[in-house]
């Protein structure tokens, strides 16, 4: 789901917040940000951005052809009920 640049950007962001005194240990530090990052983020059930709008324009077009299957009840029913009282 993210990218190496992503999580690379992310961990050196991290280590880049290290207090001075730990600047000894920052390579360290911002290794262990990466696999921690990946890790985690990997275990995200995540989509992509294309996924997601793909998965929107589905939902419209099925909540479009609800509306219109309503509708079509809906007229059924009056039909039915007027037949009824005729």
């Amino acid at each position: 789901m993210f990218d190496a640049k992503t999580i690379d950007d992310m961990a050196n962001r991290l280590a880049g917040v290290v207090p001075p005194s730990l600047h000894a240990v920052k390579a360290d530090l911002e290794k262990t940000f990466h696999a921690i990052l990946q890790s985690a983020l990997g275990k995200l059930d995540l989509v992509t951005r294309e996924e997601f709008e793909v998965q929107k324009l589905v939902l419209a077009k099925t909540r479009a052809n609800l509306e219109l299957l309503e509708n079509r009840v809906a007229e059924m029913e009056q039909s039915f009920l007027a037949s009824k009282h005729n």
